[in-house]
């Protein structure tokens, strides 16, 4: 099957706050009062473990429905552990991602806890953020040149 490519484009003016829109989702990313934002969006942290836990939940209704398991719910719990040293520019001997990132999930169904287990581990396997937290992700980054850029020009 060939590649499938998915495109987000972000904006920040003269604050905190990240905008989108994504397939007409009007999204923002912020930081808390106390910390310089206005508070009107999660932390990208916070979004990067609720996507992690929404793509779980996302790929257990799939795959329910492709084992004609009846489903009714997934409760996905993400904690993830970091050292917040690196991103404030300050020295530390930790990497500054995510150290760690536990996922807890409760699942309801018509399944013994043996199976819920294997359910969840053919889950994870199949979910595509969990992929690219478990295992590296190459990741470029590029500057637009200044003639390109659309913000430039305003």
């Amino acid at each position: 099957m060939a590649d499938k490519r998915v495109m987000i484009s972000t904006e920040m003016g003269g604050d905190f706050t990240v905008r989108a829109d994504i397939r007409g989702h009007q999204v923002a990313i912020d930081q808390p009062a106390g910390g310089g934002g206005k508070d009107e969006g999660p932390t990208p942290l916070e979004y990067y473990l609720f996507a992690l836990g929404g793509c779980v939940a996302t790929i257990g209704r799939v795959a329910a429905m492709q084992k004609k398991i009846n489903l009714r719910g997934m409760k996905i719990t993400v904690e993830g552990d970091y050292n917040p040293a690196g991103l404030l520019g300050k020295p530390s001997e930790d990497r500054i991602g995510f150290k760690t990132i536990q996922i807890s999930a409760e699942i309801d169904a018509d399944m013994t806890e043996a199976e819920k287990q294997a359910f969840l581990d053919m889950v994870c396997a199949r979910c595509p953020l969990h992929d690219n937290t478990h295992y590296e992700t190459h990741v470029t980054h590029h500057l637009l040149d200044s003639a390109d850029c659309e913000s430039c020009k305003a």
